[in-house]
């Protein structure tokens, strides 16, 4: 089956989440995505490799058509893995901040809101979210991110949460 979908106009993360929705939604062996932009084909291109894709991309005039083909198996086989594998893929995010960037503040917050938003698509693979110093603002009541630090709890995300003191 192969599936298309339009992308342009979308910024990053949307055209990875649209893809990833594709995927589980349909059982295609090829995903044709349309961007306009580099960084969303490299991210849908990066997302469709990790997913066992084989990625390939064409120019259209100025925008991107990432082409993901699975060969030789139905869109829902899932691949082998070993347990060495799987402990190797293990990732620790750790957090130290409030916001990402400096200068304006209510878009850094934005940001950060939106990447921690974004971790859940890492699945099993995120293994600890570690707050630390202005990251540990995040788990505070009130904190616009609460809920989705504590959904990646519920998930089987080992959350630790430490402020370090200035000084000794």
């Amino acid at each position: 089956m192969k599936s298309k979908l339009d992308c342009r106009g979308l910024a990053c993360p949307a055209p990875v989440l649209k893809t990833k929705d594709l995927i589980e939604a349909e059982d295609s062996i090829e995903i044709h995505v349309t961007v306009d932009n580099e960084a969303a084909k490299e991210n849908v291109s990066r997302f469709l490799a990790s997913q066992h894709f084989q990625v390939s991309v064409m120019k259209k005039d100025a925008d991107f058509e990432v082409i993901g083909t699975r060969e030789g198996a139905s869109a829902s086989q899932e691949p082998v893995v070993t347990e060495a594998e799987a402990e190797k893929k293990r990732i620790m995010v750790m957090v130290a901040t409030d916001r990402l960037g400096s200068g304006d503040d209510l878009l850094g917050r934005k940001l950060m809101n939106s990447f921690l938003s974004t971790l859940k698509e890492m699945g099993e693979e995120l293994w600890r979210l570690v707050l630390v110093n202005n990251g540990v603002k995040l788990t505070i009541e009130g904190s616009d991110v609460l809920e989705v630090i504590q959904d990646l709890e519920k998930e089987g995300t080992g959350v630790l949460v430490r402020h370090m003191p200035d000084a000794l």
